[in-house]
């Protein structure tokens, strides 16, 4: 019999990648978009943040993946409606879900060594919001939930993220930009890879706990390791350029998704890995993608 899954958020950057992972994998993909949106592949229209139509959307389905992500200076204001939403769709369909996390929840001051046990203690902004996110699952009687957590995005497709839109934009012009020191261990996630083991995981979803908190390894490289291997990927040597914060600061005032993308600097500042040893044991024959092989395709793409 085969499994299907609905995907929320499907036009987004992991939604995308989950969208064709499980379609790959031979379920049957849905994609969920608002009434007049568009998606290339089988939909669903309905309000997400409606409860009501999001779990008349979601009856029939095994999985759910929360891919929603709404802009940056909305989340205080939109990601608890839609966490409701979800949780009642999943409540009433009794499927499981799939939300790709991320390191915010770990404050400002981060261990070097992030586990499903390290100590979620962001207390504001947008790390508090995804504390109180997952918590929110966490404590939803028969929901099942799967966080797949990952770092930053590597890409196959330029979708604006820091790799593509800030740090190799300019690797033509033999130019590369960092945000921060580049001794520091920053954790990467090569998202076509993240997206496989958010499938693979959904398929042993039954043994998993209720609620289960994953790291995703991904890549965890120093600065100077990701530029070298960037230089390896294109052979090229680049000149190393930093980004302009204080202009960004200054542009921050005016604009609200520029000033949170600042106030997430400090991500760049203090050394950081996922730790996917527990990965690597619930899906011990997952073959991730070589750096030098991601590189070149998300380069070349």
């Amino acid at each position: 019999m085969t499994n299907n899954v609905l995907i929320l958020g499907a036009n987004g950057r992991f939604g995308r990648a989950a969208y064709k992972a499980f379609n790959d994998a031979g379920w049957d993909v849905t994609a969920l978009v608002r009434p007049g949106k568009t998606h290339s592949g089988k939909v669903i229209e309905a309000d997400a943040s409606d409860p009501t139509a999001l779990s008349d959307a979601a009856k029939g389905f095994d999985v759910i993946v929360n891919a929603l992500n709404p802009p940056y200076h909305k989340w205080a204001e939109l990601l608890p409606v839609l966490t409701t939403s979800v949780i009642a769709a999943a409540r009433t369909s009794g499927a499981t879900v799939l939300i790709p996390g991320n390191v915010y929840n770990y404050s400002t001051n981060p261990p070097a060594l992030l586990s499903a046990d390290t100590p979620q203690t962001a207390t504001d902004g947008k790390g508090a919001l995804r504390v109180e996110m997952e918590r929110s699952f966490r404590d939803a009687p028969n929901v099942r939930t799967i966080v797949l957590r990952g770092g930053d995005f590597i890409e196959a497709e330029k979708t604006g993220n820091w790799f593509d839109s800030q740090i190799t934009n300019k690797v033509n012009k033999g130019v590369i930009t960092y945000p921060g020191p580049t001794d520091q261990i920053h954790a990467w996630a090569y998202l076509p890879d993240m997206a496989r083991a958010a499938v693979q995981l959904c398929e042993i979803r039954d043994t998993l706990p209720r609620f289960a908190d994953i790291p995703f390894g991904g890549f965890a490289l120093t600065g100077n390791e990701l530029i070298a291997a960037v230089e390896g990927a294109t052979d090229k040597a680049l000149k190393v350029k930093t980004v302009p914060w204080s202009i960004m600061s200054a542009i921050g005032l005016f604009s609200p998704i520029v000033r949170e993308v600042v106030a997430m600097r400090y991500l760049w500042n203090k050394p950081h890995q996922l730790d996917g040893s527990a990965l690597n044991t619930l899906l011990p024959d997952f073959k991730p993608t070589p750096l030098k092989v991601a590189l070149q395709q998300a380069l070349h793409s």
